[in-house]
């Protein structure tokens, strides 16, 4: 039977003692790591969230108390009192390994049964059984520090912005669902029969009209939801550092985000931050780098080759330029001995799975180059090229050739696995880009309409509003992303506050009266009662910690995750629920359709 703490206070945290405790009478409580029986002598590995302690049990030791450390297993939950003393053989692996607890009083308060894996740091237990039995898997030391980081990031960010004038406001978590991008998770309503909340994807609208309010400097660890598909850096609901300010522009909103950038990086990893970030336009970004959230830690950029081939007589060149599209390249400096024929195989196949036709290659590892085109190229062409890129003897040069839309996403993916492979990716560096200028508009592909590219409340530069209507393709926004290392951080933009400009967006959006009214008709007619020029953004918490961890994926920040498929293993949701609470709600399900039927 378990015992009680009766009589016993906790005064120490396992991984906090050191040698000037020793002497000290401490209590401590934890799960045993391990238990080694030496006859006469017994130690106990005690851990708890701060670390581990020994526990030593010897001749000196109440026979009571020892024979229960004698029957003590892995995860047993002990509370031990004891005298720190100086430990007779150190370990230099923990902290702690000066000293050991010299054990007077033992209460065992929980049994356990052998756990379904070992409790262990580096554990080579299958994700899938690990997030079965999460609760187990949360023991582990470098999950609950990466969970100590993401709290210390949240409280830091509060007591900055607080410190900046900011009033934290919870918005609702029920809202009416309006489109934003994404998929919302939608809520039915007993009462409102027939009717639908939406878990909200961002506190979009709300902040928004906090600002109309006259609240100027809103802050919210907001809760949001997304039904898209999941990947290492996405859940469907997540944390966001949002914010909105009141009479101010893009300059502001960087700065103050800067900011707060350098006080988590200094708070929480000592790490010391210049400012101002560096600013890249969408274009120089999709153009160098091949994406809008550019990892710029290491070479290796984009080249346009598109004049410097445009007479030779490959179809694969011909027809990409024909069709209006480029021929790009970017070129692996001193990597031919590393980019054999094989390997440069395997990243034909990569680029294939990513949507490109084919991959050319330059492998100059010898005098004369290898190119995988060479037939078809007359006298200095080659030469021509290489010149170009910048490529000599001891390079690879690696080539795609299709619409821009295809080049330059499958050329940024590829330089990053290149990067990867070749080990040009550094670590411990922290590279932060703003991306601006983004374009307003993106044409749908399937139905060949212009479409917001972030939301329409975003303002278009001033310069651009005489190319609302007439050539959307030519209007920029005021929208602005913090990415760091590749990773998107952010996103936010200033926001349309004149009524007249917002009818003009919606009308350019090809939205009817009708869908104006359905969707934004509140933040539309608020809009009418003077509104002050306000902008804002919400940073990713959960992608903060992930990379100040150094983790691979958001699941190892977040306490219960869910995997690919957007179910969570230890809770096995999503359940179906009874047929009584379907009723309630006016819900009959029926039954999917395959596609074979």
């Amino acid at each position: 039977m378990a015992e009680f703490m009766t009589g016993l206070k906790r005064t120490h945290y396992c991984g906090t003692l050191r040698a000037e405790n020793i002497g000290e009478e401490v209590t401590v409580c934890g799960w045993v790591q391990r238990q080694r029986d030496l006859g006469q002598l017994i130690f106990i590995d005690l851990r708890d969230r701060s670390g581990i302690v020994q526990l030593a049990f010897d001749d000196n030791t109440d026979r009571a108390i020892f024979d229960k450390a004698f029957t003590a297993r892995s995860e047993y939950v002990l509370c031990a009192k004891g005298v720190v003393r100086e430990r007779s053989a150190k370990s230099n692996k923990i902290p702690t390994g000066d000293i050991e607890i010299e054990v007077n009083d033992l209460r065992v308060l929980s049994k356990a049964q052998t756990p379904p894996f070992e409790i262990v740091d580096n554990s080579k237990t299958s994700e899938e059984l690990r997030l079965k039995y999460r609760y187990l898997d949360l023991r582990r030391t470098p999950l609950q520090q990466n969970l100590i980081t993401r709290s210390k990031i949240a409280k830091v960010a509060r007591d900055y912005f607080y410190e900046n004038g900011f009033i934290e406001i919870e918005t609702p978590m029920m809202i009416k669902s309006t489109p934003e991008g994404a998929r919302d998770y939608l809520v039915p309503s007993r009462i409102h029969n027939g009717k639908f909340y939406a878990l909200p994807q961002s506190p979009q609208i709300y902040k928004q009209l906090l600002m109309l309010s006259g609240f100027d400097r809103y802050i919210q660890l907001a809760r949001c939801f997304r039904d898209e598909d999941l990947r290492a850096d996405r859940q469907p609901e997540f944390t966001q550092i949002d914010m909105e300010l009141s009479f101010v522009d893009v300059d502001e909103i960087m700065q103050i985000n800067e900011g707060l950038m350098q006080r988590i990086f200094k708070e929480v990893k000592g790490i010391e931050l210049d400012t101002p970030f560096e600013r890249m336009t969408y274009a120089d970004a999709m153009n160098t780098y091949g994406s809008d959230k550019p990892d710029v830690r290491f070479g290796m950029p984009i080249q346009d080759l598109t004049n410097q081939v445009k007479d030779i007589d490959f179809v694969v060149f011909k027809s990409a330029i024909e069709n209006g599209g480029s021929v790009r390249a970017i070129v692996a400096k001193n990597a031919a001995s590393q980019l054999t024929r094989k390997k440069i195989d395997k990243l034909t196949e990569y680029v294939k799975g990513i949507g490109a036709k084919g991959l050319a290659y330059v492998r100059w590892a010898d005098a004369e180059p290898n190119c995988s085109f060479k037939k078809f190229l007359g006298e200095g062409d080659l030469d021509r090229i290489l010149h170009t890129l910048g490529a000599e003897q001891g390079d690879v040069v690696l080539i795609v050739a299709d619409k821009n839309s295809v080049t330059l996403p499958v050329l940024g993916a590829l330089r990053l696995e290149v990067g990867r492979q070749l080990d040009l990716i550094p670590k411990d560096v922290f590279k932060f880009v703003w991306i601006v200028d983004f374009p307003f508009f993106e044409k749908d592909e399937e139905s060949g309409e212009w479409v917001a590219m972030h939301h329409p409340f975003t303002m278009p530069k001033e310069e651009c509003l005489q190319y609302l209507e007439s050539d959307p393709s030519k209007v920029v926004a005021k929208a602005y992303d913090l990415t760091l290392n590749g990773t998107e951080l952010s996103s936010g933009s200033i926001r349309i506050t004149d009524y007249e400009l917002q009818q003009q967006m919606f009308r350019a959006l090809k939205m009817t009266d009708e869908e104006i009214e359905a969707k934004f008709g509140f933040l539309v007619e608020a809009y009418k009662y003077g509104a002050p020029p306000h902008g804002g953004m919400g940073i990713g918490l959960d992608r903060i910690a992930m990379i100040l961890c150094g983790a691979d994926s958001l699941r190892d920040v977040t306490a219960f995750p869910k995997v690919q498929n957007a179910s969570e293993l230890m809770s096995n949701c999503p359940s179906t629920v009874d047929d009584e609470s379907l009723e309630v709600l006016g819900i009959q399900l029926r039954e999917q359709k395959s596609e074979a039927e």
